[in-house]
């Protein structure tokens, strides 16, 4: 999954690129507005984190070029702007997140895994492979030995965000709002529910989901799986 950062701050825009390149995104990144739009508009990225007060060209216009341009990218604004008006303005020229400073990197990580599971998006790598698993990014179906586990929407989205976490625990909290948005939540009981279906549907094709829970922090799997 392809990141590009504009932001002008050179310490969190080094912070935000190791921190994401750490759990296994592409980035690039710049500080100017003008470099900013022009690898926005000609390069192949996913998502985008735009910084609304930009030397060269304001954040503003590169969301309305980017727009303009039908461009299949998803755009967290990352502003210390932290009106509603703003907001609201970020949202209505064609963001589609938004997110003040100061902001915990957490959030920041859930808010781009939530981005990425709207819509289309151009996904270079479309599979993700785990063992006699794999998963496709694209179908959103799960393979064990080429079999379809046939999983509901909400199993599917369990097992894919934690298969594209491999090797970090993602707490209850963290992985609801995955499943449901910053605006609503699953229950812990309902997440082990469909957490256990799936594991039952892999068991009747001969494997066994390597989710993992740590007690008292989350689910997770294991990074040399």
């Amino acid at each position: 999954m392809k990141v590009l950062i504009i932001e002008d701050s050179t310490s969190l825009r080094r912070s935000l690129k190791i921190g994401l390149s750490n759990l296994g995104f592409t980035v690039d990144d710049t500080g100017d507005g003008s470099e900013g739009l022009t690898m926005a508009l000609t390069g192949d990225y996913s998502l985008l984190i735009l910084d609304l007060m930009l030397p060269s060209v304001d954040g503003t216009a590169i969301l309305k070029a980017i727009r303009k341009a039908k461009k299949d990218l998803r755009v967290l604004i990352l502003s210390a702007r932290d009106l509603i008006e703003d907001k609201v303005e970020g949202l209505l020229n064609g963001a589609d997140d938004y997110l003040t400073k100061p902001f915990s990197f957490d959030e920041l990580h859930v808010r781009l895994l939530c981005l990425m599971r709207r819509g289309s998006l151009n996904i270079s790598d479309s599979k993700i492979n785990i063992g006699e698993f794999s998963l496709d990014l694209h179908l959103k179906q799960l393979y064990c030995n080429n079999k379809d586990a046939n999983l509901t929407p909400n199993e599917y989205k369990i097992v894919e965000c934690l298969f594209s976490n491999q090797g970090k625990v993602i707490s209850p909290e963290k992985l609801s709002e995955y499943l449901a948005g910053q605006y609503d939540s699953v229950a812990k009981n309902s997440l082990e529910a469909h957490l256990s279906s799936a594991r039952k549907k892999v068991r009747l094709l001969g494997c066994d989901l390597p989710i993992k829970t740590k007690r008292g922090f989350g689910y997770f799997v294991e990074s040399n799986q």
